[in-house]
């Protein structure tokens, strides 16, 4: 099965925006691109921030995606990180126990959440596959 493991954000700020993920969800700046590009990672997954005018492929939107989500170790303490770093908690959606998230508007009017997903590995699988 395959596994998400990037996903490219087209924005105005990058440095704004890095500042929010590293800040926010506790990840690391991998690559700062000649292009003005950076890469940011959880050690599992890479996010890269583009600038905003960087060529779009074909069918690729020229700014933005739909949102992210992550699952945190702390959804409390991860919320309030979210919510220093200015962020607007938008709401909950709650359909099981398998199932729940909460749901942010970060810089430039991103889409993050937090939560759980059936079907997705907790914290620590993701952990220990990292280092096998």
């Amino acid at each position: 099965m395959a596994k998400i493991r990037h996903i490219a954000y087209r924005v105005n700020d990058i440095e704004a925006m890095a500042d929010f993920f590293i800040k926010g969800f506790e990840m690391e700046i991998v690559e700062r691109r000649s292009s003005g590009a950076v890469d940011l990672s959880d050690g599992v997954i890479n996010i890269t921030l583009l600038p905003a005018g960087t060529p779009t492929g074909e069918g690729e939107a020229p700014q933005g995606i739909g949102h992210i989500g992550f699952t945190v170790e702390d959804d409390d303490a991860a919320k309030q990180r979210l919510l220093s770093l200015g962020a607007e908690e938008t709401r909950t959606i709650r359909n099981n126990d398998a199932h729940y998230e909460i749901k942010f508007t970060g810089p430039e009017g991103i889409v993050v959440d937090i939560g759980h997903w059936a079907g997705t590995a907790p914290i620590s699988s993701d952990a220990a596959a990292a280092h096998a």
